[in-house]
């Protein structure tokens, strides 16, 4: 019977012999959205990442408002959210070094099959929630500062209405979450389509209006400044940014299905100095 020591070489002189990209080289921490991490998004990606590099990716999945404040803590060595002007704003502060756009999607709202404010029949967004407020229909949102929540609130205000009133519900809490509480009290709701699409527990919600331009959910990839958080593991953090924008990187985001429909479409564009 082999004793330990030479079984414990063995497998060292096997672990030499892998190629870099097998080996673990180490981790970062990455602040995102409910929506990439409940759709399953990382679970497709991130393994085809580690594999190439040997760095693993460790989710903080929260609301883009709480992700801003955690890469803002310096708490996070990556971020990947979904508010195009809060990224510009985080990188003009100073707190990142670098945005990209990497995907998109789109939002959908959702309601009863009923549709008691008719917004099946509207023309633009506008006029969906003008009528869901003119209705006092049941809503739920988010509540929670996400990117899906200060679209949300930029598209009442678009639309003129005021939502302090008993029928608007502001939950403080994640998409899926917020969809549950949609289903049981058959109230209106506005969510991300991915999440829409992996979410199961749909009871009488339908999807009642898509397809305006207003709807547009862009996400952007924010490299975290070294001048403001220097502890971070930066080289490491290039990788997963430079990979995410990369061909292998954007295909893996096309590939990603369910059901055997698409939920995010790339969208990285190249650097000029690197275009031919």
């Amino acid at each position: 019977m082999p004793r330990a020591g030479t079984i414990l070489a063995t497998l060292a002189l096997m672990g030499l012999s892998l190629p870099a990209t097998a080996q673990s080289i180490g981790h970062i921490t990455l602040a995102s959205t409910t929506s990439t991490e409940n759709s399953g998004l990382f679970g497709a990606i991130i393994p085809a990442f580690t594999e190439a590099t040997g760095i693993e990716v460790r989710v903080v999945a929260v609301g883009t408002g709480q992700a801003f404040e955690i890469a803002r803590r310096g708490d996070a060595d990556s971020l990947l959210v979904h508010d195009t002007e809060g990224e510009a704003r985080f990188v003009a502060e100073g707190h990142g070094s670098e945005r990209a756009d990497v995907m998109y999607n789109d939002f959908v709202i959702v309601g009863p099959v009923g549709d008691p404010a008719g917004i099946a029949e509207a023309d633009d967004v506008n006029e969906v929630f003008a009528r869901i407020g003119a209705a006092e229909a049941p809503f739920t949102s988010r509540g929670d500062d996400s990117g899906t929540h200060r679209a949300e609130q930029r598209l009442w205000e678009a639309a003129g209405v005021v939502t302090a009133s008993p029928w608007y519900r502001e939950l403080g809490s994640g998409m899926g979450a917020t969809l549950n509480t949609a289903a049981a009290m058959d109230a209106y709701v506005f969510t991300d389509r991915a999440t829409w699409v992996a979410f199961r527990n749909r009871q009488d919600l339908t999807l009642l209006f898509e397809g305006d331009e207003a709807l547009f959910n862009q996400y952007g990839s924010v490299r975290i400044s070294p001048d403001r958080h220097p502890h971070l593991k930066h080289d490491l953090a290039a990788q997963w940014h430079e990979w995410l924008l990369s061909e292998a990187g954007q295909r893996a985001i096309a590939d990603f299905r369910v059901n055997g429909g698409q939920l995010f479409f790339p969208n990285s564009q190249p650097n000029v100095d690197d275009a031919p």
